[in-house]
């Protein structure tokens, strides 16, 4: 083990994080999280921050405890310990897809605890204006999320954890903070944690000068001061304690539940940008004192807020800015929200906008297109020019090497889905169509391991193109491509049918046969369906003679959510 000194990181520039568009896909966004920490002087010992023992993993990632990427290094080979406090549902997106990551490309374990907090002001305030319990409301709450994820496809944490069922281990985690002598009661039954008695190791995320501290009465020794167990006021939920009846803080719920599943080291923290301080802050210090350990948490990971366009607030409830997961869905996909996170870092500001996402669909669209005319072509329905397969060949495996790169490089997912899109664009400059086939030696394996490695890589990052057509169109109905198939199969007979010339010259041609002139209504039938089909989501191509067929995605029209629809609804 060695220890170097770093540079801190600082206070929040909340709301000021410079939005970086989602259809830029770069390597760096100029709203980072990085932009949005202030370092500090950290030549004391106890703002240093020290490189794990254990297995290097080759990654790096951006540590918001540094401030700069970190190899990184986790304290069992092959397995990352990994918590997420309740966030926003973009942040936990990007996190899956982080995780995906790991798991899927580099072969890493991910061990993912989950809090729920099924209790807290809010739950509360609800409870009382419904006229139910708060059981029933956190219910209500945790059933919408779970609900919610399992519809933007988030693999579920190994475990979910209740804060309710998890308060005994809270007082004795209390407990054993005041035993070491971090935190303090009051007469009132209050328990908060002594900030001063950790002296200069608190401010890993805020710099040397301390923000206010949270509201609390003046029975706190210091204004930074947090509340570990909370007294209860009338009429709310309480437990039992050393201190007197009351429920535990926020920030103590996570520290506690996590130190119960992964002990006294953590490899991986994470959260939106909003929570590295107070709430991470807190954490760590509250950490730090139970288990009486220099360092805590290796590794914290922010991301970005997502804005609606043209606002510096991020999305939130709280806000009433915010566009629920069932209506988004009315209008978008959960892969076309995939894509639209992976076109910017995911610790960069995104703004939310119809544009964005429909920049996300058309990227997507232009995939699905060139998998559909790769498959046309190794079925021979696709005649092409000649095809020069070793320069696909090298483009493929240059793009495979690009993306771990990118990817092992704090998870480039604009820089990987440009190498992606890059190689799509070879290919469909490959796939030339004729309408005659020239007679020479054909061989599209070439395009077979192209549609392979897209539709893998994708799938890495939740994005499933092989089935998500049958599970959004078809649905119950498996007819429905055989109905489709046999309907391209007659419009094909028909249209060749009416394409076929006569063997004389004809009327305004005598020197070359042309087609019946009877005839030619059928072609122009044919040509009115496929026009016809295409809004209904059948998309059928005419190669010379023969005919191809794949479902798009039906859509309606992008609704946009704001502030003012959402107010509307509330006063009518």
């Amino acid at each position: 083990m060695w220890v170097r000194t770093v540079r801190t990181a600082g206070g929040l520039l909340r709301g000021g994080l410079r939005s970086a568009r989602p259809g830029d896909v770069r390597a760096q966004g100029s709203g980072d999280v990085s932009s949005g920490l202030r370092g500090g002087d950290v030549s004391r010992s106890g703002r240093t921050w020290v490189t794990p023992t254990g297995s290097s993993t080759g990654l790096k990632t951006f540590n918001s405890l540094t401030r700069q990427k970190e190899t990184l290094v986790l304290a069992r080979e092959g397995v990352a310990t990994w918590a997420l406090p309740p966030s926003g549902h973009s942040s936990y997106v990007r996190f899956d897809i982080l995780q995906r990551i790991l798991s899927r490309l580099f072969g890493i374990t991910v061990v993912h605890a989950m809090v729920i907090t099924d209790i807290d002001d809010k739950i509360i305030q609800r409870s009382w204006e419904d006229n139910v319990s708060p059981t029933s409301i956190s219910s209500l709450y945790e059933e919408e999320f779970k609900r919610d994820m399992l519809s933007l496809k988030v693999i579920p944490p190994a475990v979910y954890l209740r804060v309710t069922e998890n308060v005994h281990h809270i007082v004795a985690f209390i407990e054993g903070i005041i035993n070491n002598g971090h935190a303090y009661a009051t007469e009132q039954g209050d328990v908060y944690f002594d900030i001063q008695s950790i002296g200069d190791r608190y401010g890993k995320f805020v710099g040397a000068v301390g923000p206010p501290g949270e509201p609390g009465n003046s029975k706190k020794r210091d204004c930074r001061d947090f509340a570990l167990w909370k007294q209860s006021k009338p009429q709310e939920p309480y437990w039992d304690s050393p201190w007197g009846r009351g429920r535990p803080g926020w920030h103590i719920e996570c520290s506690t539940i996590a130190s119960s599943v992964f002990g006294s080291q953590l490899d991986i923290h994470s959260g939106g940008i909003d929570l590295a301080f107070p709430h991470h802050e807190n954490e760590v210090a509250q950490s730090e004192a139970y288990h009486q350990c220099g360092q805590w948490a290796n590794y914290f990971l922010h991301s970005g807020h997502l804005h609606l366009k043209g606002s510096a607030e991020k999305m939130s409830k709280s806000l009433k800015n915010f566009v629920t997961i069932k209506d988004f869905l009315q209008s978008y996909s959960a892969n076309e929200f995939r894509m639209f996170c992976l076109m910017t870092k995911y610790r960069s500001a995104i703004d939310y906008s119809d544009s964005s996402m429909l920049e996300a669909r058309t990227s997507l669209g232009t995939i699905s297109t060139f998998i559909h005319d790769s498959t046309a072509h190794i079925k021979g329905q696709l005649q092409c020019s000649p095809v020069r397969e070793a320069l696909l060949w090298e483009r493929l495996a240059e793009t495979k090497s690009s993306v771990m790169k990118a990817l092992a490089d704090d998870f480039d997912t604009p820089r990987a889905i440009s190498a992606v899109m890059n190689l799509v664009y070879h290919g469909n400059c490959q796939l030339q169509p004729v309408s005659k086939c020239q007679g020479v030696a054909r061989s599209p394996a070439v395009f077979g391991a192209m549609v392979s490695y897209i539709r893998d890589i994708l799938d890495v990052f939740g994005i499933d193109l092989l089935h998500s057509k049958e599970a959004g169109l078809v649905g119950s109905c498996g007819s429905l491509e055989v109905v489709v198939e046999q309907l391209t199969h007659f419009r094909s007979e028909v249209r060749a049918f009416a394409l076929a010339h006569q063997d004389g010259p004809t009327h305004g041609s005598p020197n070359k046969p042309g087609l019946y002139p009877e005839r030619i209504p059928l072609l122009k039938a044919c040509d009115t369906l496929r026009k016809d089909l295409a809004p209904l989501g059948v998309l059928i191509k005419d190669r010379g003679a023969t005919s191809t067929w794949e479902l798009t995605q039906r859509k309606q029209s992008p609704v946009r959510q704001s502030v003012q629809d959402k107010d509307q609804e509330t006063s009518s």
